[in-house]
């Protein structure tokens, strides 16, 4: 075998993002035991900066030792026992994999399915919801298959209307548009490292209410996944001093969350959230000035994944094949139903930069015109200046 050394990439697509040379810096530094007392400080650093990120202040907040899929089954298996009734609002693919979870772990599931590239109704859910007691109403926040934000705040509060505790997947939304969870009374909220923190992928933070805690420790039944057992897991991260060992925990990898956290608080948190909006508006300038559509209506787009339909004629797959090949450039694909029909386009963390927008574009209309199909760089370049000189 040889050391092995990746391709210096762009990446641009549904996550991982770039991640910054702060980050990788922090990922290098030695590393030390998950018991030893300094790495405990770094810990209680850790869960109070989530806290501040989840604007969470009363919730527990610990980074899971796996990626968002890992948050995603942490608060299905955790929250859900055999037979309880199970809520889930489907609108593009993620919300599918919450239901399929909600199924492994035992519960009834009622799905709410809405059409891809349109977010979650309210009224829809509600009378889901007033069927029959229930246990969890599960959603995604902002749904990476599509671009499509939800409302979490209206979500939430029909939960809470009708007793149900509520699981929100912030993994795309965290960092790149408004995550509140306290304004939501939301009670299980997780997300990822890889998308708008700009960390690699490994780990997931969440965060639980009170409500939610009560109800894990009230079950039945034991949770069905050990690693990511709450009961378990705050054996070893609840407290300051005199934890348990429950699992060795990715100790570079927290480095780089703690880093990819004070590089996001040295920014602010509302000036990282206009960043994001500001040159999701430039792309789709200029990706409009190049004669291409988006999926999504304006008031529902994520400013940090943008999905473009392919126009007709054109080899979706080809366009990426070219881009990566020529410009170094990872661009998405569609999922489900929306496979071979979108790219989606990611700008999220410390890939949401000018220098970023500018590349997609040069890049994206190269490769269409290698197809035969029209698309004017300089009218796409021009359209998307225009907008961040605005």
């Amino acid at each position: 075998m040889q050391s092995f050394q990746p391709p210096r990439r762009v990446l641009m697509g549904p996550g991982p993002s770039d991640v910054s040379p702060r980050v990788l810096a922090a990922l290098s530094r030695p590393t030390i035991g998950h018991l030893d007392p300094v790495f405990q400080g770094l810990m209680e650093d850790i869960k109070s900066g989530l806290q501040r990120l989840f604007n969470a202040p009363d919730h527990a907040c610990v980074p899971l030792p796996a990626p968002g899929t890992a948050g995603m089954e942490a608060a299905i298996m955790n929250l859900l026992e055999p037979g309880d009734r199970a809520v889930i609002a489907v609108n593009g693919a993620f919300g599918g994999r919450m239901a399929d979870m909600a199924d492994r772990a035992g519960a009834t599931v009622v799905t709410v399915d809405h059409e891809w590239g349109t977010p979650v109704d309210a009224a829809r859910v509600e009378a889901a919801l007033a069927e029959a007691p229930t246990k969890v109403l599960a959603f995604v926040h902002a749904e990476t298959s599509t671009g499509v934000r939800s409302d979490a705040a209206s979500l939430c509060a029909v939960a809470r209307r009708h007793g149900a505790l509520s699981i929100v997947d912030c993994v795309t939304s965290l960092g790149g548009i408004a995550v509140d969870v306290a304004g939501w009374d939301a009670d299980l909220v997780y997300s990822g490292t890889q998308k708008c923190l700009s960390a690699p992928p490994g780990l997931s933070p969440i965060a639980l209410s009170k409500r939610a805690q009560a109800a894990i420790s009230a079950r039945k039944t034991k949770v069905r996944n050990w690693l990511c057992d709450f009961n378990l897991l705050m054996s070893y991260w609840g407290g300051d001093g005199g934890r348990t060992y429950h699992h060795t925990a990715p100790i570079n990898a927290l480095y780089g969350l703690h880093e990819a956290l004070v590089v996001l608080f040295e920014e602010g948190q509302q000036a990282a959230i206009v960043r994001h909006a500001r040159l999701h508006e430039a792309l789709v300038a200029g990706l409009e000035g190049a004669g291409l559509k988006m999926l999504v209506a304006p008031k529902d787009r994520l400013p940090q994944l943008n999905t473009v339909l392919v126009p007709d004629g054109v080899d979706e797959a080809a366009v990426r094949t070219h881009v990566l090949a020529n410009w170094d450039l990872e661009l998405g694909a569609g999922l489900g139903p929306l496979k071979g029909k979108v790219w989606r386009i990611g700008l999220m963390g410390a890939s949401a930069t000018p220098w970023h927008v500018r590349l997609c574009l040069t890049a994206l209309c190269e490769a269409l015109a290698a197809q035969g199909f029209k698309a004017d760089v300089k009218a796409a370049l021009a359209a998307s200046d225009a907008k961040l000189a605005a």
